[in-house]
This record gives structure tokens, C-alpha cells and sequence, in this order.
């Protein structure tokens, strides 16, 4: 018989132990000198506030671990003989995954003396080495727990300084007045395209990330006069990092919510071999959600996507990585088969939207010498997207009202060269070179007269070159300055810019720093403009737009920084962009500017005679994560301008004028100690002046029987203020192998009415308004074990 009495006391002894035991983790990572990324064997790391210290140095190859580190916010410092000090503060440890650190070290210029730790490594810094304005870092921490960002970087940015969301429906955003258009994103050190679903063409933005943030390192946001390896964008740049997967044990994350089951894996190829994998799945539920009753979203709504980064290291021929994403997306709305049931046009329609996207490359890094290396990748790219749109006859007979296909492809070859040739002295230089393949097909019908229009319709590819030099001067501790160019070309009509950049920082004492930058920058126009198609008297068809040059623009920024404490800095830049050579309507009373293109392709013959101008001032108060409390107060005043043929100066569709955001956060341990629950409330306020729209002619539409505007009247009209409210609230939770954390965001949770636009209702005969989302509450559990 067995003997039950023994047994159920060993059974609560061993529960007892389980749950009065501290529960650890292990840290480990590496140490690279920033600027060459060499390893740096010998650096000391120590874990701060543990009693008995624990403490390590980095082996041969610069690897270090930290075994049995108590759960919890941690605080590191790394120091190396030469180098300066690195305090990494507020390290999340969980019990599910073990934390794996890169840390980048800078040589001290100063002599070797005591120095005492003043600040943490804060993300006012760029992790870039050669950035030195305009450049915020941000953290997978923070894409996670800011509220309603749904672990998405271009909803994270709109909390930074300078960044207006244009529609929060998606993740599209103006920056300092810009078209969305101007930004660019970058992967791993290559151009990558749009990675987000339900993006239109030409667009930056989307629905939502289909970069998941369980692939994200810290990562680079700059807002203007970024430095020369940087083109083709006027804006902004997203210049994303991805973390490599644990290389010594298998790690899962598992995550369910209403936007969908999220599943990551990570771990080693074989044992005593370096390399990892990582990669993440995403499968949509909004549809289920919407045949359950719980209408989210109008029309029925899928995507999923994968993205992947698999590191390969060799012990000769350097390190290969693996890296991409793929996302499918799709949303469809049938019109009701009851015309009782139309009580606007829209609504006998029925309309198909989808975009599918996918980028894959592979980046070689190799060591030439301890003060070398040379990095090549080879990435390929794919773009769709379509919008059908139908109009039901009165026998419920579709009939085609609009059709766009938009197929795009991208081969790009790129190779960088970065030299350290002292601890003042660094060079990096590099080349890229594009094909872009299209198939583009836009047509409508004239609902009026029947008649057909297509002015897309092109199968080919051009090419790009681009090439740049840059050179970082550390001339004392106090004075920083890099010089550099950047060269871009279209090859298909030989139109080319050479741009000159240079930044420079001084620090006035140990808290704080004045800098200031300038770039000169372009941008080509999307693909589908070039190949834009006018029908001619006889029948023939022309390419206006095969000529037209690239958009351009100085941007000069000045900056002030202080730390105000060990936690807390302020910052206040102001800036000037100058716009010239900008694509404008080939007319003389023509008000469509590339500057206010959101989206799509502009198909009106163009020429570069167009000029804008944005200026304004930024203010940032930040508390880094402190007493397990955080917050980041922003502010811009900007003016947004352009003109075109006609030579009136006209706001932009993005002149909002002024932008304040506060993001905030509190953590607090709930419970028992020995349950390790940790409570987490965030909020985010963002309050900025409205957008600027056209206003439409009424009687010019209902004689059209479609919508006309008042184009001599462009963005004349301004939306009401924007205002939302958000907030988050999270409960976490570390068991001995396992972390849990259910979360509860609700974006606009006020339920405000934002105006989002006018519209003309045909059935009607009306001008109604829009609004943006509602309420939108998004629940979700995760596991990481």
C-alpha cells in the first residue's frame, strides 16, 4: 500500500520551500567596444544592491553571466580599464526568460582617474555612434508597456517630441509637419519596406506592426538631420534592431488577446554551437471576435504574419544572419442585398481591401582587423496591395467602381565598411544599390457617363544608387563633431543629389549639452508616379512624370540637454526645414503638393517647382523608470508651410501647430512577497491641434454626383483639437520557471469623438463627418517560460 501520510508531507514541504525561496534568473550577454565591435575580454560586471555582491568578467570572447539574480528591476555596471563606465539601470529580470544584454563601451579620452557614476545609460542616447541630434532611443520595454502602443514602434513614437499620429485607426505619422511618406525604415542596418498590414501604397504606416516586439533590441528614432548613411527620407528614420535568440536554452512565449494568438521560440541549434533562432507567429482572432457579435472593426478583418532572425556564427568567416518578416492582410465589406438597408452611398458597395508583404535577407559581418569590419547584406523585398471596389445595380448586379493592383518588388545590395582608427578617430562608409520591379494597374468608372479611366498602368523596374562616407572626431571629452555625404541617384532619369551632413556636441560640464546639426536630404517620388499615364489627343498615351527629380530640403536643428537628477533630464531643441524641388501640380492655379501626400500614388502631371518650409520648437521632461515609477512629458510648437505654382503659401496637411503628450507609468508589488505579483498602471495623454482638409463644394458634387472640392481653398479648413486618453493596466506575475502577465489597454477610453474628416453621401446629397475609433478596449494574456 502506499504510504499516503509521508508522501502529502513531503508534498507540502517541497511547497512550503517552492514558495519561500527567492525565485532567480540568470544574466549574461556580451561586451563590444562601440565603435569597432570588438569584443572586450576582461570588463567587470557587477550587479548592484546584492548582498553578497555577485559579479563577473567578461571570458575571450567578451561573454559574461550572472547566475541566480533575483527577479525584479536590476541595476548593472560594466567597467573596462580605458573605457568609459556604462550603468545599465531598471534591467527587467523575469523568471521565464533568461536576460541576454549587448553592451556597447566608449574609450574615455580623459585619463585613467576614479569617476563617479552621475547618470544611467539613458535613452536620450543613440545607440547609433555617429547620430549625435534628433535621436531617441526606444525600448522593447517601452513598445509594451506604454499604453495602447500594442507593442507597435510607430504608436510608441507618437509620445516622443515632434510626432503627430495623422489617423488613429493606424500607425501613420507626421513628423515635424512632414508627410508621412518621409519616413524610412530600416532593418539590421539595410532600407526595408513599410512593415506594417493594411498599408495603402506609398504609405509608411498601416493598421498595425507586423514586426512583432518579441524580436526588438533597443532600437533608433531620429526626427530630422540624421546622419549620412541615412537617404532617400525627409522625415524620420525607424532604424530597427533585433536581438538574437537564446543560444543555450529553448525559450517560448505564448500570448492570446483580441487581436490575436501570438507564439515566439527561441533557442540553440545544437549544443556548444553559438548560434540561436528566433522567430514569432501572429494569427489574427478579429474575426471570430466579429462573428461572435464584438464589432472592433467595420467588415470582416484578418492578418497573420512571421518574422525571423537566425544567427549564424562561424569561427573564421565571421557571422551570417537570417532575418525577415511576412504579413498577409485583409478586409472585405459586402453590402447589404436590401437597398432599404443603404442609408449612405457607401453602403452599396461592396469593397475588398488587402496588402501582402514580405522581406528576407541575408548580412554578413567579418572582421578585417580588431579595428575593422566589413558588413554586406543581400535583402529581397515584395509588396501587394489591392482595392476593389463595387457598386450594386438595382438588381444587386456588382459593376466596377474602382480597381487598384499595385504589385512591388525590391533586390537591394548593400555593403558598409566601419574603421576605428583611435579612440578619436573613426571612419564608416558604405554603397547601396536597388532594383525596384512594379506591375501598377489603377482604373475607375465615371459612375455618370460610364466611361473608363486608367491612368496606371506600367510593368518594368529602375534602379537606385547611393553611397556614403562618414567621419566621427572625438577632438576632447567635451567636443564631438562627425562630417559626412551621402549620395543618391535615379538611374532611370539620371536625377541625383549630393548631400552634405555634419553634427556636432559639445558638453559644458558633466549634466549637460548643447549640439547642433545639418543635413541636406531628398527623397524620390513613390514608384507609381513615374509611370503615371496621360492619354493624348490621338489615343496615344505619355509618361508626364518620367523626369520629374527628387524632393529636397536643408534641416538645421539646435539642441539643449540636462540631467536634473541621476533619473530625470530635460531637453529643448528647435529646428528649421527648408523644402525646395518639391513635385507639385503642373498648373498655375494647382494646389497638389507631394508634401501632403498621406498615401497612394499621385497620377497628375508633375514638376519640380514646389517649396515648403517647417520650423518649431520641442521640449521633453523625462524620468527615466525610478522608485518603479516613469514619465515622459512632450511638447512641440511648429508651422508647416508650402507653395506651389500659383505662389500662395498654404498650410499643410499636417500644420496642426501644436502637439503635447504625457506618458506615464507606476509599478507597485501586490501580495505577498513570496507570490511575486507585480501591479502595473500606464496612461498616455495626447492633446495636438487638428489636421488641415479641403473643404468640399456641395453643389459642384451633387452635379458631379461625387465629391469636388474647393481646390483653390486647400487645407483652409482645420479639424478640431485632437484628444485621447489612454491607459493600461497590467498584472505580472514570476512563478519559478514561468512569467505571466495579464493586460487590460484601452485606447481613447474617454470614448471622445475625434473628427476625423468630411465626406460627400451621394445618395444623400451631403456633406457628413467621420470619426476616428471609439473606445477600443484590447485584453491579453502572455506567458514566457
Amino acid at each position: 500500500m502506499f504510504p499516503r501520510i509521508p508522501f502529502l508531507a513531503a508534498f507540502i514541504a517541497l511547497s512550503i520551500s517552492t514558495h519561500a525561496q527567492t525565485i532567480t534568473q540568470t544574466i549574461r550577454g556580451t561586451v563590444f567596444d562601440k565603435v569597432s565591435n570588438q569584443t572586450l575580454p576582461g570588463a567587470v560586471v557587477i550587479l548592484l544592491n546584492t548582498d553578497p555582491a555577485i559579479g563577473a568578467a567578461t571570458d575571450m570572447d567578451g561573454n559574461f553571466k550572472l547566475p541566480n539574480v533575483p527577479v525584479g528591476r536590476q541595476t548593472l555596471v560594466i567597467t573596462y580599464l580605458g573605457y568609459k563606465e556604462q550603468v545599465l539601470s531598471n534591467v527587467i529580470v523575469n523568471s521565464g526568460k533568461e536576460l541576454v544584454l549587448t553592451i556597447n563601451m566608449e574609450e574615455d579620452l580623459r585619463e585613467i582617474q576614479a569617476v563617479e557614476v552621475v547618470a544611467q545609460r539613458d535613452k536620450k542616447e543613440a545607440l547609433n555612434n555617429m547620430t549625435l541630434v534628433s535621436t531617441r532611443t526606444f525600448s522593447v520595454e517601452e513598445t509594451q508597456k506604454f499604453a495602447a502602443a500594442f507593442n507597435d514602434p510607430g504608436r510608441t513614437a507618437t509620445s516622443f517630441a515632434g510626432v503627430v499620429g495623422t489617423d488613429d485607426g493606424g500607425n501613420n505619422i507626421s513628423i515635424r509637419g512632414n508627410s508621412p511618406y518621409g519616413l524610412l525604415w530600416r532593418m539590421e542596418g539595410v532600407d526595408i519596406p513599410n512593415p506594417n498590414h493594411f498599408a495603402e501604397a506609398a504609405e509608411s504606416g498601416g493598421g498595425i506592426s507586423i514586426i512583432s516586439s518579441q524580436l526588438l533590441a533597443n532600437s533608433d528614432f531620429m526626427t530630422g538631420a540624421f546622419s549620412a548613411e541615412y537617404g532617400n527620407a525627409l522625415a524620420g528614420v525607424f532604424d530597427l534592431k533585433l536581438r538574437k535568440g537564446n543560444n543555450e536554452k529553448r525559450e517560448y512565449t505564448l500570448q492570446a488577446g483580441i487581436l490575436g494568438l501570438d507564439i515566439a521560440a527561441e533557442g540553440p541549434f545544437a549544443k556548444g554551437y553559438e548560434g540561436s533562432f528566433l522567430f514569432n507567429y501572429r494569427l489574427s482572432t478579429l474575426t471570430l471576435l466579429q462573428m461572435a457579435g464584438l464589432n472592433i472593426i467595420q467588415g470582416r478583418t484578418d492578418f497573420q504574419d512571421l518574422s525571423y532572425n537566425i544567427y549564424l556564427p562561424t569561427k573564421k568567416a565571421g557571422t551570417f544572419s537570417i532575418f525577415g518578416f511576412g504579413g498577409l492582410s485583409k478586409q472585405s465589406l459586402d453590402a447589404e442585398r436590401d437597398s432599404l438597408q443603404w442609408e449612405e452611398s457607401w453602403q452599396s458597395w461592396d469593397q475588398v481591401f488587402f496588402t501582402n508583404t514580405a522581406m528576407s535577407g541575408m548580412k554578413h559581418v567579418i572582421s578585417l582587423s580588431d579595428k575593422t569590419y566589413l558588413q554586406t547584406s543581400l535583402v529581397y523585398s515584395g509588396y501587394e496591395n489591392g482595392f476593389h471596389v463595387d457598386t450594386l445595380t438595382n438588381n444587386y448586379e456588382p459593376q466596377e467602381a474602382y480597381f487598384e493592383s499595385y504589385r512591388n518588388g525590391k533586390i537591394n545590395l548593400s555593403t558598409i565598411v566601419n574603421h576605428k582608427f583611435n579612440a578619436k578617430h573613426s571612419l564608416r562608409a558604405g554603397a547601396y544599390v536597388n532594383r525596384y520591379d512594379f506591375n501598377l494597374v489603377k482604373r475607375y468608372t465615371d459612375l455618370n457617363t460610364g466611361e473608363l479611366f486608367e491612368p496606371l498602368n506600367a510593368v518594368g523596374d529602375v534602379w537606385t544608387l547611393q553611397a556614403f562616407a562618414q567621419w566621427k572626431y572625438r577632438v576632447t571629452e567635451q567636443l564631438t563633431f562627425n562630417l559626412g555625404a551621402h549620395y543618391l541617384e535615379l538611374l532611370s532619369n539620371h536625377t541625383r543629389s549630393i548631400e552634405p551632413r555634419a553634427a556636432l556636441k559639445y558638453a559644458l560640464d558633466e549634466k549637460q549639452n548643447v549640439s547642433i546639426g545639418y543635413g541636406l536630404h531628398s527623397q524620390m517620388q513613390p514608384i507609381g508616379v513615374y509611370v503615371a499615364q496621360v492619354e493624348n489627343a490621338d489615343g496615344t498615351f505619355s509618361l508626364p512624370n518620367e523626369n520629374v527629380g527628387l524632393n529636397k530640403a536643408h534641416h538645421i536643428v539646435l539642441a539643449y540637454d540636462r540631467s536634473l537628477t541621476k533619473h530625470m533630464y530635460v531637453k529643448v531643441e528647435t529646428y528649421y526645414q527648408q523644402l525646395f524641388n518639391i513635385a507639385v501640380e503642373n498648373t498655375s492655379d494647382g494646389t497638389l503638393s507631394a508634401i501632403n501626400n498621406e498615401y497612394s500614388y499621385i497620377t497628375e502631371p508633375l514638376v519640380n517647382n514646389g517649396k515648403g518650409y517647417n520650423y518649431g520648437v520641442e521640449f521633453t521632461l523625462e524620468q527615466f523608470t525610478h522608485n518603479n515609477m516613469y514619465f515622459l512629458l512632450s511638447t512641440s510648437l511648429y508651422e508647416s508651410q508650402y507653395k506651389t505654382l500659383e505662389n500662395v503659401w498654404r498650410n499643410t496637411r499636417f500644420n496642426g501647430n501644436y502637439a503635447v503628450s504625457f506618458t506615464g507609468g507606476k509599478e507597485w508589488n501586490v501580495g505577498k512577497p513570496e507570490r511575486n505579483k507585480v501591479l502595473g498602471v500606464n496612461a498616455r495623454l495626447l492633446y495636438s491641434g487638428g489636421l488641415r482638409t479641403t473643404p468640399i463644394d456641395l453643389e459642384a458634387s451633387i452635379a458631379q454626383n461625387e465629391e469636388v472640392e474647393f481646390s483653390q481653398l486647400a487645407y483652409t479648413n482645420q479639424l478640431p483639437y485632437y484628444l485621447r486618453t489612454d491607459l493600461r493596466i497590467s498584472l505580472k506575475r514570476n512563478f519559478a520557471k514561468a512569467t505571466t502577465t495579464l493586460s487590460l489597454d484601452l485606447q481613447n477610453a474617454t470614448n471622445r469623438k475625434n473628427v476625423g474628416g468630411e465626406y460627400f453621401d451621394a445618395k444623400r446629397n451631403e456633406v457628413h463627418t467621420w470619426y476616428m475609433l471609439p473606445l477600443l478596449p484590447i485584453l491579453a494574456y502572455r506567458v514566457e517560460f
